[in-house]
């Protein structure tokens, strides 16, 4: 069975899990707290940091834009990065903006914050940091409505893994009740259509024991 090493709020394993499912591909999902760096895990990816992915015949990937680039690859059915030249280019500059930009200036600011820090036994969040990330939401809340009123999905006419990508990050932050959907109708009209997808609500099952998810969460009408 094929076997995906997760952490429920990752923004990075979400976007595996949901790649996964678009592409029809069965698989169990195993809870790795990464920073216990078990000597099994880091056999599987030395840099001991999830998502990972076991195939059936027992390969491990490593690495959420290497992972999603191979199932791309391998199973090209349903492509995801794209179905020509310049279209895999946007989508691939997108990933780059939610994975490293949006990641640094929202993500870690937020979940990194109020939830990693917890996990991990760091203490209490700082309020600075968490102030910069709901001010620099706005401002890619914002760039999602501009894409997706000029577009069928952010990256063209098909969902991929630029849609993928987004919703993940902002998936974690929902769970945590820090999305200002109504200050945005656009990005919520378009995050409501990627919530109706049978492969998103898998992510909205998710409960996490010790912190529910406000009731919203899995309301596909918001």
């Amino acid at each position: 069975m094929r076997i995906l090493y997760h952490l429920w709020l990752s923004p990075y394993c979400r976007k595996v899990r949901v790649a996964l499912k678009e592409k029809g591909l069965e698989f169990e999902l195993e809870l790795e707290r990464a920073w216990e760096r078990r000597e099994a895990f880091l056999a599987l990816n030395p840099a001991g940091q999830v998502p990972v992915l076991v195939e059936p015949d027992g390969r491990a990937y490593a690495d959420s834009a290497a992972i999603c680039e191979y199932l791309d690859e391998a199973y090209p059915d349903r492509p995801l990065v794209g179905f020509d030249p310049p279209g895999r280019a946007e989508t691939r500059r997108l990933l780059a903006w939610f994975d490293q930009k949006f990641a640094r200036e929202v993500t870690e600011n937020l979940l990194g914050e109020k939830h990693y820090r917890r996990l991990r036994g760091q203490g209490h969040p700082n309020s600075e940091y968490m102030r910069a990330g709901q001010q620099n939401l706005h401002y890619h809340l914002d760039y999602i409505s501009f894409l997706a009123e000029r577009r069928t999905w952010l990256a063209g006419d098909d969902l991929s893994l630029a849609d993928i990508a987004a919703a993940a990050h902002l998936s974690a932050l929902d769970y945590l009740g820090d999305v200002p959907w109504d200050e945005h109708p656009g990005a919520k009209d378009w995050y409501a259509r990627i919530k109706s997808r049978p492969s998103f609500r898998p992510l909205l099952a998710d409960h996490i024991p010790g912190l529910p998810p406000p009731r919203h969460y899995a309301d596909l009408d918001f």
